[in-house]
């Protein structure tokens, strides 16, 4: 058995307690046919989506928290997403924080975030949420004409009203929350109005996902909710403004998860967003049933690892499988290698590659980001040399008092 030591440590999981089940119906879903079968004779007054049924075991949740919290990282994070993963209840999540407890080593970080859709979110859960510090990430695409466009029930019945009383609720409640917003075909229209919304509600740290997926109809194109590379390059150049625009004394007052990421590329920091860095693979996905995957946008069995009852999850993330799929991204369309941004990028997302046939196996987005950076790169390396002349003058003060400490 390989030494622990030497392999690369486990610090970050995405968890799909549910699978893809969930109690709406987005249109754009891409994750509804990626989670294998549901278990038959399950029946909830909640589940107005789909067919409902898959569900985490007691087994499969201590067997991932146990090899997590052992995996050899001094911080650990957990993404629990779905489908919804609200459907588990409040119970399920108490008992993976005690679970957390009774693995964890002293001095061992443990963050925990949850991806959610909001529609079950009450009192019991704020107080959960707040009690143990959990970050949730709201998922909401902006005002009601924009949310509603795709986010709706089974049977065609709008969201958006109680997305927002969840969101009034988390912040009445002093849970940490933030947006999580989907950029489709739709509402890739209203950027400005996307951000100040967000604002309005209270919200200062918003994430974007573009949407490009398969036509299920027709796999030569790509699905009529995809955003194109011209909208969505055009979409993220109004969020940067609207962002710059809420600078204070020089710094900003909001967060987009994206500029914030690129950012660390511009002060050559490793960034955040995996979407951006050279070579992928860095965490792995557990479905409902304790299957590992590589990528949240790859489970499918290709890409399945082995599963957490039968395997070691640490050993799965170091596997020559798991490895191979990192290296996939470094594969990249020609045109990237002379391409002035490609420290910034790196591509981009592997599986954009994919989605679309009349990309070629080019990026979907490489237009869009063309147009990002020729727009933002001036403010970004001024922002980045400020940020190094802070560094330099702390790094400077530090040293001075440190030399006064000791005569």
């Amino acid at each position: 058995m390989r030494n622990l030591e030497v392999l690369k440590p486990l610090s970050s999981l995405l968890i799909k307690p549910t699978g893809a089940d969930c109690n709406i119906d987005c249109k754009y879903c891409f994750y509804l046919d990626r989670a294998g079968t549901p278990r038959p004779g399950f029946d909830s007054e909640k589940g107005m989506g789909r067919q409902m049924g898959r569900r985490m075991s007691e087994e499969v949740q201590e067997s991932l928290i146990r090899q997590a919290m052992r995996g050899g990282s001094s911080q650990i994070s957990f993404g629990w997403q779905g489908g919804e993963p609200t459907l588990m209840g409040v119970e399920f999540f108490r008992r993976a924080v005690s679970l957390q407890r009774q693995y964890g080593t002293n001095g061992q970080i443990v963050g925990n975030g949850l991806q959610t859709n909001g529609l079950l979110m009450d009192e019991e859960w704020c107080d959960f949420l707040r009690e143990t510090h959990w970050l949730v990430g709201l998922s909401i695409d902006g005002p009601a004409h924009v949310h509603d466009h795709y986010r709706v029930t089974r049977n065609g019945q709008p969201t958006y009203e109680k997305v927002r009383a969840a969101a009034l609720l988390m912040r009445a409640k002093n849970v940490e929350y933030n947006a999580l917003s989907v950029v489709n075909s739709y509402s890739v229209r209203f950027a400005k109005d996307i951000y100040n919304h967000h604002k309005d509600l209270g919200i200062r740290f918003m994430q974007f996902i573009p949407c490009v997926e398969r036509d299920p109809n027709d796999p030569t194109k790509a699905a009529e909710f995809s955003v194109s590379a011209e909208d969505y390059g055009k979409f993220l150049c109004e969020i940067f403004d609207c962002w710059k625009g809420d600078f204070r004394s020089g710094k900003p007052t909001v967060s987009v998860r994206y500029f914030d990421s690129i950012f660390h590329t511009y002060v050559n920091v490793p960034p955040p967003e995996c979407t951006l860095l050279s070579e992928c693979g860095n965490y792995v996905v557990v479905e409902y049933n304790g299957d590992v995957f590589s990528c949240d946008f790859f489970v499918e069995g290709e890409w399945r690892l082995g599963n957490v009852l039968n395997d070691s999850l640490i050993h799965l993330l170091n596997s020559p499988r798991q490895k191979e799929f990192g290296e996939m991204k470094a594969d990249m369309p020609q045109e990237c290698y002379s391409c002035d941004y490609l420290a910034h990028c790196h591509g981009g997302c592997t599986k954009d590659r994919l989605r679309d046939p009349a990309d070629g196996g080019s990026n979907h987005f490489c237009k869009s980001f063309l147009r990002f950076f020729r727009h933002a790169d001036p403010d970004l390396k001024r922002l980045a040399e400020e940020w190094k002349r802070q560094q330099k003058a702390l790094a400077q003060r530090e040293e001075f008092l440190r030399r006064m400490s000791v005569r």
